[in-house]
């Protein structure tokens, strides 16, 4: 009570109190974040410091010899482009398409809602029963067979989700004022949409692009089951190094490569292993990196 006489403007109790219990609040969260950051940049650098030796530009541009223990890794990585470059073929006008329908044109009734309650649902679905999906639909009853196109279905129906639910909260952050501007104007729905709506979400839309790329090189389990090779030979010359899968055949890819040559094969060099890894972490750091750059640049250009 003194100290409040003297100074009538000083924080009361129950101010103080609020005041330690959010500094109190930012530390524990301080304390957690970094229960998570420093163990992954360990295990980063760890995965740096003993791939970093096998890096070369031989090591990337040779493929795999000897069941992976000698050469180098370009199959598989020419192999995960292809498929993440066909997945996103597949998946991105679908999952953008759909997301317009939802956001725009769907009415908001039952139907409406329980799709997206199944898009919100199948997001939460284990790789390993998505690599069955496609196993059964593409593989058996598509008569697609093992292959580049199989898998690259069954990866674009895993992450089909991301791109409909990004595409969707990218749509509703346009403001209605927007539309309703071009409407007054003349402007059909569909005018307003490609014209307006569009142009000012891509970098959200962009946001689920990047998860999707991301998804796709590292999975394994849907890969395994529907195209991905654990060894194939592969063609030395040229050009066909540059192109030596089509969408009919088996491939190699880095995350289907990572896992056989680090379970399955015996006397395996330490340094290939990390080496595999260490490529794969770049690829996905590279391609995101891009991405957001990409992105800020988009989103520099809104006026809103």
């Amino acid at each position: 009570m003194h100290s409040q006489a003297q100074n009538p403007f000083g924080p009361t109790p129950y101010e103080r109190k609020k005041e330690r219990a959010s500094l109190i609040a930012k530390v524990v969260t301080f304390v957690m974040s970094m229960a998570l950051v420093i163990p992954m940049l360990l295990i980063i650098g760890l995965i740096f410091v003993k791939g970093w030796s096998v890096i070369s530009v031989d090591y990337l541009w040779e493929n795999p010899r000897g069941g992976g223990i000698a050469g180098g890794i370009w199959g598989p990585l020419i192999g995960t482009f292809f498929l993440t470059l066909t997945c996103l073929v597949i998946v991105a006008p679908v999952g953008v398409l759909a997301g317009i329908y939802l956001n725009e044109y769907a009415p908001d009734n039952r139907a409406t809602r329980a799709i997206m309650i199944a898009v919100t649902s199948l997001a939460g679905v284990p790789s390993i029963v998505h690599a069955l999906f496609g196993l059964g639909a593409f593989v058996v009853a598509m008569h697609m067979g093992k292959s580049l196109l199989a898998a690259a279905c069954t990866l674009a129906v895993m992450t089909l989700p991301v791109i409909i639910t990004s595409t969707r909260e990218a749509l509703a952050a346009v403001p209605r004022n927007f539309r309703e501007a071009c409407w007054n104007l003349g402007a059909s729905k569909w005018q307003t949409i490609r014209t307006i709506v569009l142009p000012n979400s891509i970098s959200g839309i962009l946001t689920g692009v990047i998860l999707v790329v991301s998804r796709a090189a590292g999975e394994t389990a849907p890969i395994m089951l529907t195209g991905a090779a654990a060894y194939l030979p592969l063609p030395e010359n040229m050009p066909d190094k540059l192109m030596p899968y089509y969408l009919g055949d088996q491939f190699l890819a880095l995350a289907m490569h990572l896992n056989v040559i680090a379970r399955d094969v015996p006397n395996m060099p330490t340094e290939m292993k990390f080496g595999s890894a260490l490529v794969l972490l770049c690829l996905i750091l590279l391609i995101n990196s891009l991405a957001i750059i990409i992105r800020v640049q988009l989103r520099r250009r809104k006026r809103w």
